[in-house]
């Protein structure tokens, strides 16, 4: 109900929606944060992987296709539900999605997530992975799936909503 006054008082009217502004208004509140949730959404190696390819990045979805050798829907799949846990933030750019690693306003879960990236770039496996995207920025023309993608950018880089 909350959302839906708030759509009608600001889309409605503007026609249009901030994506930061919408996320802020239905992101769980730090009193009611489900940290069951939080461990179930770490305790998958395939969102682990996810993680590690974007701390600290704005990343293209195809990449994450590419690098990890999934299907699209799959990892699309595994997006949607670290967005849902609220660690995950998604920006539309043309046909391209882009997500990042937001850090919940739960004091512990932003902890929990700091230490599991940190335990994250330690481990030999993401390592593995964090060149396989650096090989793919330098030459993503050599991959057919990514030709015309934009490159994953540095979060201090990355364009934000201004409404």
């Amino acid at each position: 109900m909350r959302l839906l006054a708030y759509a009608k008082a600001n889309v409605f009217s503007s026609g249009r929606i901030c994506q930061g502004v919408y996320n802020e208004s239905v992101s769980p509140s730090p009193k009611n944060y489900d940290l069951a949730l939080l461990f179930a959404a770490l305790a998958d190696r395939t969102r682990l992987r996810l993680l590690n390819l974007m701390d600290g990045k704005e990343v293209c979805v195809c990449y994450f296709v590419e690098i990890l050798g999934q299907s699209q829907p799959k990892i699309s799949r595994h997006l949607a539900y670290l967005r849902r846990v609220g660690i995950v933030a998604a920006r539309r750019e043309g046909k391209w999605m882009h997500y990042r690693i937001v850090a919940p306003k739960h004091a512990d879960a932003a902890r929990i997530l700091s230490e599991t990236l940190s335990v994250l770039s330690e481990d030999k496996a993401m390592q593995a992975d964090l060149m396989r995207l650096n090989k793919a920025c330098c030459a993503p023309q050599r991959l057919s799936a990514l030709e015309g993608a934009p490159l994953p950018i540095p979060l201090e880089a990355a364009s934000s909503c201004v409404c």
